[in-house]
């Protein structure tokens, strides 16, 4: 089974730990400090958008919410006052974001971050929660940064985490974890292949069925490293200059034992 069907109907309870809430208090402290994008709250002031060139000059306020899964990190944003969609491969997921919306009306694309084909320029993209080690080679990698930067309004941010591969290599590669809930449990079996910097994870879910009874489901993640120096060759031939690289944990610099890195891209101002 392709990853995120089975999954996407359990992932928010499977993911209830995440700090979800940190993630998007940071994000919205960057996107204030070093960015474009404005909540609607703070807008006071600003003329409602009636030439085309206002229409665009307001499209500096759009956030996309990349590989946004069941829109948690997208309906946050949307809270905070950000004119936020999000963009997800899986229609499974998708599904799910739309029945959690509680009526926002939050607009969801069926899109493949390699392949982004946006109905405009925006001011911010995020990308939270590993979502970009999925992207399994540096081709694919680097349509998904060119990408963003094609649709980044002049100033705006590209800001995402990723996973490393000393994290894949040392913390998560060769593990198997599991738990066990009230309605659903799982099994990762994971696999590091050190050579291709990849890490496979098979997925075994049991969730519980209206009966009373568990149905099993299988799925299998495929992921890839993606270290500073990935960061900077990409940013670099798209045209994106590195604001900071962090380590999410910490927040401190990215060292050799970063497990995850947080970093935030910038489309120079003058690239029109």
């Amino acid at each position: 089974m392709d990853p995120y069907q089975a999954f996407a109907k359990v992932y928010d309870e499977l993911m209830a730990d995440v700090p979800y809430d940190k993630w998007a208090g940071r994000l919205d402290r960057d996107i204030k400090k070093y960015g474009i994008s404005i909540p609607a709250e703070n807008r006071q002031g600003e003329p409602d958008p009636e030439s085309e060139d206002e229409l665009l000059r307001s499209e500096r306020n759009l956030v996309c919410d990349l590989g946004c899964g069941t829109g948690i990190i997208t309906r946050k944003l949307f809270d905070m006052g950000y004119d936020v969609f999000g963009v997800d491969i899986s229609p499974d997921m998708l599904s799910e974001a739309s029945l959690s919306d509680d009526g926002r009306g939050i607009m969801y694309l069926n899109q493949d971050i390699c392949g982004l084909d946006l109905y405009s320029t925006i001011g911010t993209a995020v990308c939270i929660c590993d979502s970009l080690n999925y992207i399994l080679s540096d081709e694919d990698l680097e349509k998904a940064f060119k990408g963003v930067s094609n649709f980044l309004y002049p100033g705006g941010l590209f800001i995402f985490d990723c996973n490393t591969s000393y994290k894949y290599r040392e913390t998560v590669g060769e593990s198997t974890i599991a738990e066990s809930g009230e309605d659903v449990s799982f099994i990762w079996e994971n696999v590091y292949d050190d050579a291709d910097n990849i890490n496979e994870c098979d997925l075994t879910l049991f969730i519980k069925r209206d009966d009373g009874l568990y149905e099993r489901a299988e799925e299998t993640h495929i992921q890839r490293g993606i270290d500073a120096k990935d960061i900077k060759k990409m940013a670099a031939s798209s045209c994106l200059e590195v604001v900071f690289l962090s380590d999410s944990d910490t927040e401190e610099e990215v060292s050799e034992t970063t497990e995850r890195i947080y970093a935030c891209l910038k489309k120079p101002e003058n690239d029109k």
